[in-house]
């Protein structure tokens, strides 16, 4: 007999330290809205974000599959180019008042290449673009690439659209994280 309601699963499903590959559906699964969803390699939904307004709007929310809220993306009314991350408690709510981690939108003069300064504590990390809008990095302080987003492509080697991209995701890294960092400059990009 099938079931009804599916087993929960015994960890959460939205904090990875492997290496993992994804694919950002730059789409909201609500019908009329704006938002991503996001797979795992095996197809499955993982994370997704969905924005019943307006493109740009001034909060947003990471979602895992089920609809609990991973954190809250608020964007500075006075801070042009700012925004405020706040990791979400299981009521759904801001859990502190001190922000996750805060980004900064910045230019780079040469090519007019879009970066992004994303400050945690004593951690800071960049997303910055490579080829336009398609593909992008995020780098630590070290400079080393955690993520990096591109095109992606079909096994025959089709190109799957414009909103379609392929994240890889090194391991060693909260991969909620992550997304965050990618819902992020989503906004900023304009591309939710």
């Amino acid at each position: 007999m099938a079931k009804i309601h599916p087993e929960e699963p015994t960890s959460s499903p939205c904090t990875f330290y492997r290496r993992e590959t994804y694919t950002l559906w730059m789409k909201s699964l609500v019908l009329h809205s704006n938002g991503c969803t996001v797979y795992d390699s095996n197809g499955d939904i993982v994370y997704r974000v969905d924005n019943y307004d307006q493109k740009g709007r001034r909060e947003v929310n990471l979602m895992d599959l089920s609809g609990r809220v991973l954190c809250t993306i608020h964007k500075r009314l006075l801070g042009f180019g700012h925004w405020d991350v706040y990791r979400c408690s299981g009521s759904n709510s801001k859990s502190q008042d001190k922000p996750w981690f805060q980004v900064k939108r910045c230019y780079k003069i040469m090519k007019g290449q879009l970066t992004c300064q994303i400050i945690m504590e004593c951690q800071k990390y960049c997303v910055e673009t490579i080829d336009g809008k398609k593909t992008f990095r995020i780098v630590d302080i070290d400079g080393d690439i955690v993520a990096h987003a591109e095109q992606k492509y079909s096994s025959s080697g089709i190109v799957l659209g414009n909103d379609v991209l392929k994240l890889e995701v090194e391991g060693g890294i909260d991969h909620s994280l992550i997304m965050a960092f990618v819902t992020v400059f989503g906004l900023i990009s304009g591309r939710m």
